[in-house]
C-alpha cells in the first residue's frame, strides 16, 4: 500500500517568508506614513509618481504590479486628499492620466527620510539589506516571466 502524501509544511513554503516580511514591513511603515496621511499602498503610488512623473492608470498599474480596478479607488482617495489630478487624455478619452498636484509634489520632501528611518528601525544584523534588494528584484522578474 502506498502511503498518502505528507501534508505541506508551513516551514517549507517559499511564499510564507515573503508574506510575513511584507506584513512586518508594512507595520514598520505605518507610523512613518501616518504623519503624511498615506497608507503603504498610497505611498507606493506616490513613490512611482515622484520618480517617473505623470503616467496613465494602466502604466501606473503595470509599474506597481496592480490591476487598474485595485488602483482606481486608491487614486480617487489621493485625488480627494489633493495630492494628484486625474484627467482624460486629450487624444484618447479612454486613457486616464495621473499627475501630482503641487501638494503631492511637495510631500516628496517630507517623505525623503522615510527609507533611512525604516532601515534604522531594524536590529543590527549580519545581513546587508541593501544587498538583498537586487535578489528580490530577480525573484520578482522570474515570477513575471511565464
Amino acid at each position: 500500500m502506498i502511503a498518502p502524501p505528507e501534508a505541506p509544511r508551513l516551514s517549507e513554503q517559499l511564499c510564507f517568508p515573503f508574506y510575513a516580511i511584507t506584513r512586518e514591513l508594512q507595520a514598520r511603515y505605518r507610523p512613518l506614513l501616518e504623519p503624511l496621511g498615506l497608507t503603504y499602498p498610497q505611498y507606493l503610488v506616490m513613490l512611482a509618481l515622484w520618480e517617473h512623473g505623470p503616467d496613465s492608470v494602466i502604466g501606473l498599474a503595470h509599474r506597481l504590479h496592480l490591476d487598474s480596478a485595485t488602483l482606481t479607488p486608491m487614486l480617487k482617495r489621493l485625488e480627494a486628499a489633493g495630492l494628484l489630478f486625474r484627467t482624460r487624455d486629450a487624444e484618447d478619452n479612454r486613457i486616464l492620466r495621473i499627475q501630482l498636484s503641487p501638494t503631492g509634489e511637495a510631500l516628496k520632501h517630507r517623505a525623503a527620510d522615510i527609507p533611512r528611518q525604516l532601515i534604522a528601525s531594524f536590529r543590527p544584523g549580519k545581513l546587508d539589506l541593501r544587498a538583498l534588494k537586487p535578489m528580490l528584484d530577480d525573484v520578482l522578474s522570474m515570477l513575471e516571466t511565464p
